[in-house]
Protein backbone atom coordinates (compact mmCIF):
# COMPACT_ATOMS: atom_id res chain seq x y z
CA UNK A 1 0.00 0.00 0.00
CA UNK A 2 1.31 3.44 -1.02
CA UNK A 3 1.57 6.20 1.99
CA UNK A 4 1.30 9.80 0.78
CA UNK A 5 1.61 12.68 3.60
CA UNK A 6 0.60 16.22 3.16
CA UNK A 7 3.15 18.10 5.48
CA UNK A 8 4.02 21.96 6.01
CA UNK A 9 7.13 22.78 4.33
CA UNK A 10 9.05 24.07 7.75
CA UNK A 11 11.59 25.90 5.98
CA UNK A 12 9.66 27.91 3.63
CA UNK A 13 5.75 28.42 3.13
CA UNK A 14 4.16 25.72 1.34
CA UNK A 15 2.52 22.23 1.49
CA UNK A 16 4.64 19.12 0.21
CA UNK A 17 3.35 15.93 -0.49
CA UNK A 18 5.42 12.87 -0.17
CA UNK A 19 5.66 8.84 -1.02
CA UNK A 20 6.12 6.97 1.98
CA UNK A 21 7.49 10.13 4.14
CA UNK A 22 10.83 10.30 1.77
CA UNK A 23 11.77 12.80 -0.43
CA UNK A 24 9.06 15.46 -1.31
CA UNK A 25 6.86 14.98 -4.12
CA UNK A 26 6.08 17.98 -5.04
CA UNK A 27 4.87 21.60 -3.02
CA UNK A 28 2.42 23.70 -3.30
CA UNK A 29 1.16 27.31 -2.31
CA UNK A 30 -1.95 25.75 -0.29
CA UNK A 31 -2.78 23.03 1.74
CA UNK A 32 -6.21 22.64 -0.07
CA UNK A 33 -4.08 21.89 -3.29
CA UNK A 34 -1.35 19.87 -1.80
CA UNK A 35 -4.38 17.74 -0.33
CA UNK A 36 -6.14 17.57 -3.88
CA UNK A 37 -2.89 16.42 -5.76
CA UNK A 38 -1.99 13.86 -2.76
CA UNK A 39 -5.62 12.26 -3.38
CA UNK A 40 -4.78 12.32 -7.29
CA UNK A 41 -2.35 10.23 -6.34
CA UNK A 42 -3.51 8.23 -4.16
CA UNK A 43 -6.87 7.63 -6.51
CA UNK A 44 -4.26 6.92 -9.20
CA UNK A 45 -2.12 4.74 -7.59
CA UNK A 46 -4.40 2.66 -5.18
CA UNK A 47 -4.42 0.92 -2.89
CA UNK A 48 -3.43 4.21 -1.14
CA UNK A 49 -3.78 6.28 1.99
CA UNK A 50 -3.44 9.98 2.42
CA UNK A 51 -2.78 11.25 6.22
CA UNK A 52 -2.57 15.12 6.55
CA UNK A 53 0.05 16.32 9.20
CA UNK A 54 0.22 19.52 11.39
CA UNK A 55 3.56 21.56 11.81
CA UNK A 56 3.78 19.28 14.60
CA UNK A 57 3.38 16.16 12.55
CA UNK A 58 0.55 15.05 14.30
CA UNK A 59 -1.84 13.40 11.94
CA UNK A 60 -4.90 15.59 11.82
CA UNK A 61 -6.84 13.49 8.66
CA UNK A 62 -6.02 10.27 7.03
CA UNK A 63 -7.88 8.96 3.65
CA UNK A 64 -7.80 5.49 2.43
CA UNK A 65 -8.24 4.51 -1.30
CA UNK A 66 -8.94 1.34 -2.34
Amino acid sequence: MNMYSVVPNPKATGWLVKLEDVAPENQYDSEEEAIEAAEKLAKKNRPSTVQILNMEHDIVDEKSFR
